[in-house]
């Protein structure tokens, strides 16, 4: 009797170790609508991870909230033709209107695309939150001034909504998941970090 438990505890140990040493720990992958769940080893279940670029909260907050602060750049940038005296300061507001105009409907478009589209309640909380943004009542200022007085509001205000904006963007590189949103966060860091020294040289 002692033997038979001897040689049947034998058994199980091997059994255990050939099992270690074959695949190690397994994941269980669950599939896609009508397809069955998928058993994984350790290191693909992390490959898998890695690969998966699904959007988070923070990607379509960014998404939702840099619409509405690149729409409130071209708010800023209409007025330029008309009211600035500085030829540089028309042609840089000319070049923020050209970059985000572009960006304000790929971002509509990649909302779009994942059912993100934003609801006006949403737009008017994150207003109020998004780095940057000039108030109503600076953007009536700007809306009054002329000249010289229009090129040192506008200069100051745009820094200060780029750096906002650099700010948004550098938040979502590290705390977003879609490749599509970490590239336009990039643009814009690259883009606006430019044109920020730009402003700064003629202020």
């Amino acid at each position: 009797m002692a033997v038979a438990l001897l040689a049947l505890g034998g058994c199980d140990s091997g059994s255990g170790s050939k099992s270690a040493q074959a695949g190690g720990a397994s994941v269980i992958a669950p599939g896609k609508p009508g397809e069955a769940a998928r058993t994984l080893s350790a290191e693909d279940a992390a490959k898998q991870r890695a690969d998966d670029d699904s959007p988070n909260t923070a990607d379509f907050t960014y998404a939702r909230m840099m619409i509405e602060h690149h729409t409130q750049a071209l708010v800023m940038t209409e007025l330029a033709p008309k009211q600035a005296e500085s030829g540089n300061v028309k042609r840089i507001a000319a070049r923020i209107a050209a970059a985000q105009g572009p960006e304000i409907t790929t971002m509509k478009s990649w909302l779009k695309t994942h059912d993100g589209e934003p609801s006006a309640a949403h737009q008017e909380h994150e207003h109020e939150a998004m780095p940057g943004m000039a108030t109503e009542t600076q953007l009536e200022k700007l809306r009054a001034a002329k000249g010289k007085a229009f090129d040192e509001l506008f200069l100051k205000l745009m820094i200060t909504h780029h750096d906002g904006a650099i700010t948004m963007a550098t938040d979502v590189k590290a705390e977003g998941n879609n490749v599509q949103i970490e590239e336009m966060a990039d643009d814009v860091i690259a883009q606006q970090t430019s044109e920020i020294t730009r402003m700064r040289e003629m202020s």
